[in-house]
């Protein structure tokens, strides 16, 4: 099922796919759909995304159905869903632990997911499932190394340089409250909600490393 559901979602859009197994990471209620399917498009996270995102679970699900299997989406912009089942779970188990538990990347400095190819730019939709789905590997600790960009170039200085690591997932990598006060000055002057700089300077969103043996995922993952 793994190469038809992967055929589907790449060739509809997708720009990764993965699976996770994330039985231990769930709750009690929900422990059944132990396997998590991460998809991520190399697009920015605005109206058009969430469609697309949206269509390809879909054609995820559809799949799904075809083999009776059970299923729950988590929606690719759950911020914007309140008062919902589905809305409550999600700061639980959030698109990021998805991924890096699929092994389809590590969570930077700058707090986001760094896939080895799109670097932090994807975004990401999550569908947990009780398929029999071939989970991948899931990454263990940041890769990010030494390389500081994100911290050095943050306007708002709250970038804290912590790495992230799967025991001890919930370090504070931001300070929340200086990033948000900047995105406000910045909406407030140019009506733009969003900085970015964290995205645009990363090397491996800028591709910097993409034939670097010493940077190379592989070799270090």
């Amino acid at each position: 099922m793994n190469g038809t559901l992967r055929k589907e979602l790449l060739g509809s859009g997708a720009a990764v796919v993965g699976v996770a197994w994330v039985k231990d990471a769930l709750h009690q209620e929900i422990a059944h759909l132990e396997r998590a399917v991460s998809i991520g498009v190399d697009k920015n996270l605005n109206e058009d995304t969430v469609t697309l995102l949206l269509g390809l679970q879909k054609k995820a699900v559809n799949i799904l159905r075809q083999g009776r299997y059970r299923y729950l989406c988590i929606p690719p912009d759950s911020d914007r869903i309140r008062n919902t089942f589905v809305s409550k779970l999600y700061p639980l188990f959030t698109h990021k632990m998805a991924a890096t538990s699929a092994g389809l990347g590590w969570i930077g400095k700058n707090g986001l997911l760094i896939n080895p190819d799109f670097g932090p730019r994807l975004s990401l939709a999550t569908i947990l499932t009780d398929a029999p789905l071939q989970a991948g590997m899931p990454i263990e600790h940041s890769l990010c190394g030494d390389c500081g960009m994100c911290m050095e170039f943050c306007p708002s200085d709250a970038i804290t340089g912590e790495e992230w690591s799967r025991r001890e997932p919930f370090g504070e990598l931001i300070q929340m409250d200086r990033c948000a006060s900047h995105k406000k000055k910045i909406k407030a002057l140019h009506g733009k909600p969003n900085c970015g700089l964290c995205i645009t300077i990363c090397p491996y969103g800028r591709k910097i490393y993409k034939d670097d043996p010493e940077k190379s995922f592989v070799k270090t993952g």
